[in-house]
């Protein structure tokens, strides 16, 4: 394996020069940077894991996890992920501070971000879609703070990247499945968990307009469940009942799903209405097998967390920037008889 004074020898350079051009740190003239990468590059030079570790372990790299998920089971996988990564970014130094609340609040989410001081390098964020989101984020980015945006991303921001699905992707793939499963007249009910979380609302718009040229399909009501069972029961029992031609229920997110099945199975409807819903919740998983839930549409939560913090880990350590914006995992369709293949290798 190849060492730094051997790469100093080759480009006729200093080790500490070597060492700022491949960690990133200090102003080295560009034509030796690139001689000094592009040796490095050819002779496959690989950092020592325990002087890198020393070196991570004296800059104290803190990454902030802000995320309203809590009693939501999709994030189950996505923060067991990412502890699993925290454990082995350990010897490194890096440290993670876990901020999970309940509920789409804006004036929470605001203060969460507001209060992260300057020893904090970086935030993973699940933000709320919000302008004044966007001001904090800019706030932080402009002192320095690398923020990633994880399973939901924001618009009009400064965040560096972002990690998750196609959400609009996810609208149209479901609004397909629903026709090509149910080939007669569809008046639809949908619920989902906010709005004011952009991925809800962009695939509300994808499955609007997958429907869009078929004059048997109408939506008959939206309903915003908060992603909370009980108020999903709640508000999906209110809405069946106002309109009982409902059948089909789009659940354009997965907090809720078990409290809009339970709601119409309460109505006596659970012959009669289709169901699409997104991730495999245990829940979920239940409520396909019991015939329910035609299909759903799986989003990889383990990957997100895992691929989240490995680009928080490669910044924050190895000094790289994300080599891409946007960080996209496919929608994956899953029956009763493919809900087991859900697995994602970590």
């Amino acid at each position: 394996m190849i060492t730094i004074k051997e790469i100093a020898d080759l480009c006729g350079v200093s080790r500490g020069t070597v060492d700022r051009v491949l960690n990133n740190r200090g102003n080295v003239k560009s034509e030796k940077k690139q001689l000094i990468l592009k040796v490095a590059k050819e002779m496959n030079y690989s950092p020592n894991p325990a002087g890198k570790a020393l070196a991570a372990r004296k800059l104290k790299p803190t990454v902030a996890v802000i995320m309203p998920s809590l009693g939501i089971g999709f994030f189950d996988a996505v923060l067991e992920a990412m502890k699993k990564a925290e454990a082995s970014y350990y010897l490194y130094g890096l440290q993670v501070e876990w901020h999970i609340t309940q509920s789409y609040d804006v004036e929470v989410q605001c203060r969460q971000l507001a209060e992260l001081n300057e020893r904090v390098t970086a935030v993973i964020l699940m933000p709320i879609n919000h302008e004044r989101i966007g001001i904090e984020i800019k706030r932080l980015t402009d002192a320095g703070v690398f923020v990633l945006t994880l399973n939901n991303d924001i618009e009009n921001s400064t965040r560096a990247c972002y990690v998750g699905t196609d959400y609009f992707n996810g609208g149209l793939t479901a609004g397909a499945l629903l026709q090509m499963l149910n080939r007669h007249e569809l008046n639809i009910g949908i619920t989902l968990g906010s709005l004011q979380i952009l991925g809800h609302a962009q695939r509300l718009a994808g499955f609007r307009q997958s429907i869009a040229d078929n004059a048997q399909a109408k939506i008959l009501a939206v309903t915003e469940d908060q992603d909370d069972e009980i108020l999903s029961y709640e508000k999906n029992l209110a809405m069946l009942r106002q309109h009982p031609e409902i059948n089909a229920l789009f659940a354009a997110s997965s907090g809720g799903i078990y409290g809009a099945c339970r709601a119409v199975i309460t109505c006596g409807r659970e012959k009669d209405i289709s169901v699409i819903a997104f991730d495999t919740l245990p829940t979920t998983i239940e409520m396909m097998e019991r015939g329910l839930i035609q299909a759903t549409i799986y989003q990889h939560p383990r990957r997100q967390g895992q691929i989240a913090m490995q680009i928080i880990f490669d910044y924050l350590v190895n000094g790289k920037e994300p080599e891409k914006e946007l960080n996209l995992l496919t929608n994956e369709i899953r029956i009763k008889e493919n809900i087991s293949a859900t697995a994602d290798m970590i």
